[in-house]
């Protein structure tokens, strides 16, 4: 049986990046840490983009995750705003990337299904979910809270992803 697996889920944004580390043995969830990296408005893009490179690359050391999960970007009706989020979020996948994580994306509504069992929902469902999930978990703010339901989706994910891979290897030697 494999140990414990430690995960960093990462909400992207510009102004305020959540991030939530679980650890996940079997199909038990542990709450390890959260928390958010903000960047300062009143500063030119790129200080900004490398104050979330700074802030994120001392979770990823500070925690050592063995995985990472990122949420995708969403197509707002500002295209400079979904630039901005989609230049962060780069930012979001690099610093784990270079800390040599795989780093998985899962979309919004996967995200909210995974922990509320439907694609749409509100912030105070994702934060009771998270509770009852994990009873010992701690979050300011819906950047953080939203961080570690990206962490969940991807333990969920990780484990049906290993049961197909299983399944597959065990179909593969029953065929003559």
């Amino acid at each position: 049986m494999q140990g414990t697996i430690r995960i960093i889920g990462i909400d992207p944004g510009l102004r305020r990046t959540g991030w939530g580390i679980i650890e996940t043995l079997g199909n038990s969830l542990r709450f390890v840490a959260s928390g958010t990296v903000t960047s300062d408005g009143d500063m030119d893009l790129a200080s900004r983009l490398c104050q979330l490179h700074d802030g994120l690359a001392e979770v990823v050391h500070s925690y050592r995750p063995d995985e990472a999960a990122v949420e995708q970007t969403f197509v707002n009706k500002d295209a400079t705003a979904t630039l901005k989020l989609g230049q962060a979020r780069g930012i979001a996948m690099l610093v784990p990337a270079r800390a040599g994580l795989r780093v998985a994306e899962y979309a919004p509504n996967a995200v909210k299904k995974a922990v509320i069992g439907v694609g749409h929902g509100e912030k105070q469902q994702i934060h009771m979910m998270l509770k009852v999930l994990m009873p010992k978990a701690e979050f300011k703010g819906n950047d953080a809270a939203d961080a570690l339901a990206i962490a969940i989706c991807h333990a969920h994910n990780r484990q049906s992803l290993k049961g197909r891979i299983a399944a597959l290897a065990g179909s593969m030697k029953t065929q003559p």
